[in-house]
Formats: C-alpha cells, structure tokens, sequence
C-alpha cells in the first residue's frame, strides 16, 4: 500500500518508520523544513529507542521518504494518515483541532484521486464527521472517505507496540474504509492482534476513555499510598495483592508523584470537555485530574518535611526529569512543579536526566543542571528520585552518601528499599510505605 503519514512527531513518526517496516511505501510530510533536514541527516527529532535504527533502514530501502511538500507526498497514496498535534486548548482544556483541520483543508487540494483519510491524532468524537465535511467542501475527489484509527503507543516502548499491539481499533463508515485498513494491517495478522472494526464516533471515544481508564489506576494506587502511609501499610505489597486478580490487572498500580506525559493530562481533560459539551457528568474522571494535580503539588511537601520543615537554603539534588524512562518528553512532567516549588522555597535545584536535559532547560530556570547522578548529589541535603530510569536502579549508594551534604533519599518511585539505603547511611522515603 501507498501511505502518506501528515506529521513526523512521535505519533506519526514511530508509526510511519513501522509501517515501512511492514513493506509499504510511506511519505511522511512535515510542514518543519528543519526537522526534515535532520531526519535526512540521520537525527530524530524525538528520543525512542530503537527508532534510529528503524528510520535509516527503511529510508535505506527506498521504502520511506521524508518531504515538506504535502502534494508530492499525497499524489499517489492510498490513505492518508493524519498525526499532528492536539494540544490542549487554552482555557477550556479541550483538544485543540487547528493543526488537524488545516492539514484536512490542504489535502483536500491536493488528491488526485479518492484515498481513505485516517485520523491517527487523539480527536474529540465527532472530529471524523467534520472533517468528511471539510474534505466534501474543499472539493476532494469523489470516494474520498474518513476512517479513525486511533494509537495505543507508549513512549519508550512505541515500536514494540506497534508491531505487536493489543488490538488494532477502526472506525469506520463505509466498506472501502474497512478493506484499505485491514490490508494496511494485513502483516500484523500473522500475529494475531485483533482487529476491531468499530463506528467512527466509537472508535474516537474508545481512544480517551482507555487513557482515563488507566489514569484512573494511577490516581487510585496514589489515594490508596496515602493511606499506606497513616496504616503502617506498604502499598507495594497491596498492589501485588489486588494486582494479581485478573479483573483488575498489575499494570498502572504503581504508586508516585502523579502522571503526566502527552497524552493522559490533555485526554482526560478533553474527555470532560466532550461530556460537558453533551450534557453528560464524568464525576470519576473529574476526580481523577483533582487528585492528579493535588498529588503533583504535594511532592515538595515530602521533601520539606524530610529537610526537618523548611527549604531554606536547602541543597537538593533530583534524579529524572522526564515524566517516565525512554523517552525525552517533559510535557506535564511531575518534576515541573517539584522543582518550581522546592525553589519557591529557598532550595537550590541540582538536577540529572539521561537524555531530558534539552528539552528540560527551557522548562526550568534556575536549576543547576548536572553531568551525572553523583554530580546532582554532591552536597545535596535531599536526593529525590523521580523518574525510574534504570541507570538509577543500581546506583552506588555509599558513595552518593559519601558526597552528600545530608543523608535523606526520597524515592517517588519506590525502586529501593529501605534496608538498602539504611545499610549505606542513608534516610529512606518511599511512597506509600508507611511504618507504624
């Protein structure tokens, strides 16, 4: 098949590389000259694992083609995804669809013949309608129809989800639809990943009530870390209990600093916004982004509370800024406002990230940034570890003791226990490991 794939961020980026990868031709289309020009000179404009790789070979292969002209990219395809961005709206959290109806109303221009246009952006249900509608006002060929096809990708795990995913869903309206999107996805048969072909509107909604499904796991664990923490409870433990019923699953039941990222922030919000639109009261939801962002403000409140009551003139040193491992993105990263707040409160910030640190230093002024993890923890009061990336799973504790000022660790992401750190004279805080 001949695909075109609007937007070379992560979304159509990974799923553009992968389709390749798969035997079709893929011209991804980016209005970015500079990001085209560095993707052709072997730079990826987002952090992935495996995704360099995967880029260059298929380029290497003729199989996919990078261009800033939408016409030459479109001229022979058979469906056009599009993959732009969605942001949330300012003031009223709703999806932003600026991006998506632009690049409909110049790819309308630009067909030569009828294609299926796929929506691959997180989209507000009902986005798909309208844009048929922009589509048959701008004069696309006849035949031209719309289909939703929304991801499911994790950031540092995007490949593999992708090429072996827990279920391909379609929306779509009309058979041509369904048959051009089942070839697209004809090679991830042969490992049975379920393909559910589902209405437009259907497959729209599907999209955000999995992520606030899932943030909903992440706002529970936290509550119920809490409570951990006032019982002598260890939420650890009560993750792995209830987490090993098949009803409820393990995943997302790790307690923390609250989520963040690119996509559950903004979906959960637009998921209120599309219910307040109909009339119709989400009060889980809802509740779900209160305690998120209640939780998020909170984490400072640890650090202070380790640091004796006071931030003052305080050192701390913070291990991960990204809002989760593999991946470079800080979008409504916890580390944001704990570091905004530790500041705040006299403290100076020394911070280490793997590979966040470009996209980090704009976010936050003022923080010292460091070469290494021992580096951010020299002379440091507190050591706060936020993001779990592995290179912190192992860290010689000693000697971060050795080189700190003060001697308490504040885990926000539970992967030490307390024996450990107590064995290299360190103070231990967890989350959700309340002791009587």
């Amino acid at each position: 098949m001949r695909i075109t794939m609007i937007g070379t961020g992560y979304v159509g980026l990974v799923s553009g590389a992968c389709l390749a990868d798969f035997g079709h031709d893929v011209t991804c289309v980016d209005k970015d000259a500079r990001k085209i020009e560095l993707i052709h000179g072997g730079t990826m404009p987002i952090w992935e694992p495996g995704l360099e790789a995967l880029v260059k070979s298929n380029m290497a292969r003729g199989r996919l083609t990078f261009t800033t002209d939408l016409a030459e990219g479109a001229a022979e395809a058979d469906a056009v995804f599009i993959a732009v961005g969605t942001p949330a709206r300012r003031g009223d959290g709703h999806a932003d669809l600026t991006y998506v109806y632009a690049a409909v109303r110049e790819l309308a221009g630009a067909l030569k013949g009828p294609v299926v246009v796929v929506t691959k952006s997180t989209v507000p249900v009902g986005t798909g309608d309208e844009i048929a509608r922009i589509l048959k006002e701008e004069g696309a060929p006849e035949g031209t129809s719309v289909a939703s096809n929304p991801e499911f990708l994790r950031e540092g795990a995007a490949i593999r989800d992708f090429k072996i995913p827990d279920r391909i869903v379609v929306g779509a309206e009309d058979q041509r639809s369904r048959d051009v999107m089942a070839e697209i996805y004809r090679p991830l048969f042969l490992n049975q990943a379920p393909l559910l072909f589902t209405g437009r509107r259907t497959a729209e909604l599907t999209k955000y009530a999995a992520n606030a499904f899932l943030a909903m796991k992440i706002s529970f664990i936290n509550e119920i870390a809490d409570l951990c923490e006032a019982v002598g409870a260890d939420v650890q433990d009560v993750a792995r209990g209830i987490g090993l019923d098949n009803r409820i699953g393990s995943k997302f039941l790790h307690a923390g600093p609250g989520y963040g990222g690119s996509c559950f922030p903004k979906d959960t919000l637009a998921l209120l916004k599309t219910a307040e639109d109909y009339g119709v009261r989400q009060r889980i939801v809802s509740t779900v982004v209160e305690v998120n962002d209640a939780r998020k403000a909170q984490m400072a409140e640890r650090v202070r509370d380790a640091l004796g009551g006071s931030l003052d003139g305080k050192r701390v040193g913070l291990l991960g800024l990204t809002f989760k491992p593999n991946t470079d993105d800080m979008r409504d990263s916890p580390s944001i406002p704990l570091a905004q707040a530790l500041m705040a409160g006299g403290a100076v910030v020394a911070a280490f990230d793997p590979v966040g640190r470009e996209q980090a230093e704009p976010l936050l002024p003022g923080v010292q940034f460091a070469a290494n993890a021992y580096a951010a923890a020299e002379g440091a009061d507190a050591l706060v570890i936020v993001t779990e990336w592995d290179e912190f799973r192992a860290l010689d504790l000693g000697r971060m003791a050795k080189g700190m000022r003060g001697n308490a660790l504040i885990d926000l992401r539970n992967i030490y226990d307390r024996e450990t750190v107590e064995r290299a004279g360190l103070t231990y805080r967890g989350v959700g490991r309340g002791t009587r």
